[in-house]
């Protein structure tokens, strides 16, 4: 599993690393909004609990994904 780089950053080529990307987002999304930052639709918390199952308020779940990112085994190459 190789990550491809040009001038403008990494090429994420495969569903492996592209889900390892989105959850990277998804955790710096929920940061921003644990800090008071709205969007449209639905938040990144929402969207976290539903997908991963995690209980609890913004800054436990954070804690929680965090902790999960930090595994061995996770794809680290999507950062």
């Amino acid at each position: 599993m190789t990550t491809l780089t040009n001038q403008s950053g990494a090429i994420l080529d495969n569903p492996e690393q592209i889900a390892a990307f989105r959850l990277l987002t998804l955790r710096s999304m929920l940061k921003l909004e644990i800090l008071g930052m709205t969007r449209r639709g639905r938040s990144a918390y929402s969207i976290i609990k539903e997908e991963l199952g995690l209980k609890g308020n913004k800054t436990r779940v954070y804690n929680q994904l965090s902790a999960m990112l930090q595994r061995p085994g996770f794809n680290q190459e999507a950062k």
